[in-house]
């Protein structure tokens, strides 16, 4: 068999934590690591430039969204999602599967795939297993993403069992329909919800298909359970996963939960999080969130977070942060984005340079110390959002 186009080489362990390096048609990206999303062919506020900037090795892309809108055959026609928005590093594409099962009562679950309506003009569309890899296919990203059935969260057992069995048969079915598997990586997705036998039934049924996958996600985690049922489940399945392959959790990207990650052995995260609070004029600090539009930091002549050695952090004071959100000045909502995500890189990357130096625990647990200390400190119950 030809070697996947997508690898992953585990380079240093401390417990369950990992750090490696996944090499792609377009780069190579050190874990663990956070992806920015640019679910239509842009990080909202930024641009391209600003982005690798910050540090980001990887973002992703949606097939939902960007078969609706230009369409996949219009990106194909510029020669694929690198080259349309002028990104040159490693693209992730979504399949699409959380999107159209979020849709709730506008579409409608068979075999075949799901029919649903558009949430732009309301005109009847289809997605199947065959045409969300087609669309990737076009797309061209460096990691493509098997169509699965996204449950609800805490769906129940009764539930689960026939959506995995459905899930299974579509990865099959994606398999089979990969027309690009020398530069395209195939990643399978664990479903099963907050039940151990369940997870370990999913991951099973997907392992019997592991020479067509580059890599693993966990799905249908982020999705409204309690938080201690995603820790238990992360703590459980993660461990099982294939080792020499990258694992990557799907939608988390507060900074508590990213961290509890990465402790479980997950290498990959992605989340609209840090942009769609910072465009609301929320952001991270060392001490915890910061919401910019407050009253008090009118006069503050500090910059958002003492600690951090972001472009915005170097130039612009919490009072010029503020006049913008309250002027509704569109550079506000793009310095909070640009600080957010830089905050996550950075911090992704201390925890790689911890447990290099076998020392992630105490990393994490003065990360934390500080974190959950300050007034603005909102630690919230996960669940997954879109952009």
């Amino acid at each position: 068999m030809n070697k996947l186009p997508v690898n992953y080489e585990l380079s240093h362990r401390d417990g369950k934590a990992r750090a490696g390096v996944i090499t792609t048609p377009h780069g190579d990206i050190k874990t663990p690591v956070f992806m920015p999303v640019g679910t239509q062919a842009t990080v909202k506020t930024m641009n391209p430039e600003e982005v690798r900037e910050l540090g980001a090795d990887i973002i992703l892309g949606n097939t939902y969204h960007l078969f609706l809108r230009p369409g996949d055959d219009v990106v194909a026609k510029f020669g694929g999602l690198h080259k349309f928005m002028n990104w040159s590093h490693p693209i992730l594409t979504d399949s699409g599967g959380f999107q159209v099962f979020s849709l709730g009562a506008i579409r409608k679950i068979k075999e075949e795939g799901v029919y649903f309506r558009s949430h732009i003009d309301g005109s009847k569309r289809f997605i199947s297993p065959e045409k969300s890899i087609d669309i990737q296919n076009n797309l061209g990203a460096d990691i493509v993403m098997l169509f699965d059935e996204c449950p609800p969260g805490q769906s129940s057992r009764e539930y689960l069992i026939p959506s995995i069995e459905r899930t299974t048969r579509w990865a099959k079915r994606c398999v089979t329909a990969h027309k690009r598997p020398d530069d395209q990586g195939l990643f399978a997705i664990v479903q099963g919800g907050i039940y151990e036998d369940l997870r370990d039934k999913s991951m099973n049924e997907l392992m019997e298909m592991d020479e067509s996958f580059s890599g693993y996600a966990i799905g249908g985690l982020a999705v409204g359970e309690p938080r201690e049922d995603m820790y238990r489940i992360l703590d459980y399945i993660t461990p099982k996963l294939p080792e020499h392959k990258p694992r990557y959790l799907m939608g988390v990207g507060e900074p508590l939960d990213m961290l509890e990650a990465v402790e479980h052995g997950v290498d990959m995260m992605d989340c609209v999080q840090p942009s769609r609070i910072g465009r609301h004029g929320t952001t991270f600090t060392k001490y915890g969130r910061l919401v910019i539009k407050n009253a008090k930091y009118s006069l503050d002549p500090r910059p958002l977070d003492e600690d951090c050695d972001c472009y915005v952090c170097k130039n612009y004071t919490r009072g010029y942060i503020r006049h913008l959100f309250k002027a509704n000045e569109m550079l506000g909502q793009k310095l909070a984005t640009y600080h957010n995500l830089y905050f996550l890189i950075k911090m992704m990357n201390g925890a790689r340079d911890a447990i290099i130096d076998k020392r992630f625990i105490a990393f994490k647990e003065e990360f934390i110390g500080n974190y959950t200390q300050g007034k603005d400190s909102e630690w919230i119950i996960p669940q997954r959002i879109e952009d």
